[in-house]
């Protein structure tokens, strides 16, 4: 694949597709974004198969040179590649989640939906920081107007918190950018990332960019926008906006906070981990009180994403690929669990868990597929959801035992929310009978589930073929960050006696069991 273009040709496919929509009626219009959506998976195998693990860092790479300092780079590093393949794998499926439920203006709604899947593709494919900063904020427009247009009765409240949340922290990260170039000379990520920036500078630089990532993971406190923003959006706006626009926020502490502010990232991991903590307890008991499914799904991610935050700041391998994981499964598995509430919902027209019940008599086939992503979601093994928490949970363990028995509750109290929405929705006494006249799968329907089945099984059974592509970064960045890694409980809390004072002065680095 030498010399072609394909990340380019990534980003034109969809876009061209976008303006082809616009110009389409109905039937058409979905034809060409279906198209359109499996041509960029196609290149994206074609992609993961041609990147070569173990080399250069960074592959496939295209530059030209803009204007004023500015350029159009791209490349990827295994940490990209992997989050691509998640866009590029959700897609398809969402175009198949509206073929039916959208009606009205369908070519703008197909053509805001490719236009969303350039611009995610440009994230993390982006090597230039402006570039990277254009893509990462313009994701707000298709994704306002598929809100805000499509979405249900209080739709402009959640599209306006939505953007107005995500693009208010934007503002600070743009400052910081423009003082990190003047600083630094350069645009280049890869060359930003190695530079050593002054360690006062790094503080203000690292809250500049965690006001916008946190909010876009979403973080405690941050995150109220996310349950409005799930409950008004259609089926596939839920489901790209759970699946990868919240990695974006964790993309971004990989990418950003953690290599180009290492000592920052150490001082401020104290206030991530008791942000965390807080977010997996207490979305998680909101979870269990919640009576509409897509709510106690989205409270359900903040506190998955929680876990991610833990595992990034935890100084380890361990920790960074569990957080990595993680990602990539609850992209699948949240995707997955908004797309089987929103089958029933074309049928019932309800969220309420109360107006179900029994489906597993006249929906076997759902119950089985519903069954499968809540018991990822609850980490059960065998599944991607027990990979990636075992794995964050594992780092951050190696570094406060305390964080890590409080964010272990969240899987007690995960198996409480979810099991108890199962049971609600699929067992018990069948009291409506709309509910059990409904109808089982449809082949539409099928093809939409049993990807997602057998990638979550996939991951969960084999997470090497996830976990070798990204081995070699995860480990540069743990190099990167050994110089600030923060001590560990055992040390903080069993010191030598009389060693007080030499324990003030004992190298950083020489923290945290690797």
């Amino acid at each position: 694949m030498t010399g072609f273009p394909i990340l380019s040709v990534m980003l034109a496919v969809p876009l061209i597709a976008a303006l082809a929509c616009l110009f389409s009626d109905a039937k058409s219009a979905r034809w060409i974004a279906l198209l359109a959506t499996l041509v960029d998976f196609a290149l994206g195998v074609m992609l993961w198969a041609n990147y070569d693990v173990g080399g250069a860092q960074w592959q496939f790479t295209e530059s030209v040179a803009l204007f004023a300092g500015f350029s159009y780079k791209l490349g990827i590093d295994g940490i990209a590649l992997l989050l691509i393949m998640l866009s590029v794998f959700l897609m398809p499926i969402c175009i198949g989640a509206s073929w039916l439920s959208i009606d009205k203006r369908v070519g703008e709604y197909m053509a805001a939906f490719l236009l969303m899947e350039t611009l995610m593709i440009g994230v993390f494919a982006a090597q230039d920081l402006f570039l990277f900063y254009i893509m990462f904020e313009a994701g707000l427009i298709p994704m306002y107007l598929i809100i805000g247009v499509w979405g249900g009765a209080d739709r402009i409240y959640a599209s306006y918190k939505f953007f107005l949340y995500t693009l208010l922290g934007s503002v600070l990260m743009l400052i910081a950018m423009l003082w990190m170039v003047n600083e630094a000379g350069t645009t280049d990520i890869p060359t930003l990332m190695a530079y050593d920036f002054p360690a006062g500078a790094q503080k203000w630089l690292w809250l500049a960019f965690f006001a916008s990532f946190a909010v876009k993971m979403p973080m405690w406190p941050v995150h109220t926008w996310l349950p409005d923003a799930h409950v008004q959006a259609p089926t596939a706006g839920s489901v790209i906006l759970a699946g990868v626009l919240l990695k974006m926020g964790g993309y971004g502490f990989i990418r950003f906070s953690l290599p180009m502010f290492p000592e920052a990232s150490a001082q401020f991991a104290p206030l991530i981990f008791a942000l965390s903590m807080i977010a997996v307890v207490a979305t998680s008991l909101i979870a269990l009180v919640q009576h509409d499914m897509k709510k106690l799904i989205a409270y359900s991610s903040v506190a998955h994403m929680a876990i991610v935050t833990i595992g990034l700041f935890a100084f380890n391998v361990q920790g960074l690929e569990g957080s990595m994981i993680v990602m990539l499964s609850h992209g699948l598995v949240s995707g997955a669990l908004f797309l089987a509430v929103g089958v029933i919902y074309d049928r019932l027209h309800t969220r309420e868990i109360a107006r179900y019940g029994g489906l597993a008599v006249n929906m076997p086939k759902y119950a089985l597929f519903f069954m499968v992503f809540t018991m990822a979601s609850v980490g059960l093994p065998g599944t991607s959801g027990f990979v990636g928490e075992v794995l964050a949970l594992s780092g951050i363990y190696q570094l406060n035992s305390w964080v890590a028995a409080v964010c272990g509750t969240g899987v007690i109290l995960g198996a409480a929310y979810m099991l108890y929405l199962y049971r609600r929705v699929i067992f018990g006494e069948q009291k409506n009978a709309d509910a059990a006249a409904m109808p089982d799968l449809d082949l539409r329907e099928w093809l939409m589930m049993v990807p997602l089945a057998a990638a979550v099984l996939w991951m969960g059974i084999y997470p090497e073929s996830f976990l070798k592509p990204m081995r070699q970064d995860i480990a540069s960045l743990d190099a990167r960050l050994a110089r600030a890694k923060p001590a560990s409980d055992a040390k903080l809390t069993a010191p030598k006696p009389g060693a007080a004072a030499e324990a003030e002065h004992e190298p950083a680095a020489h923290g945290g069991a690797h």
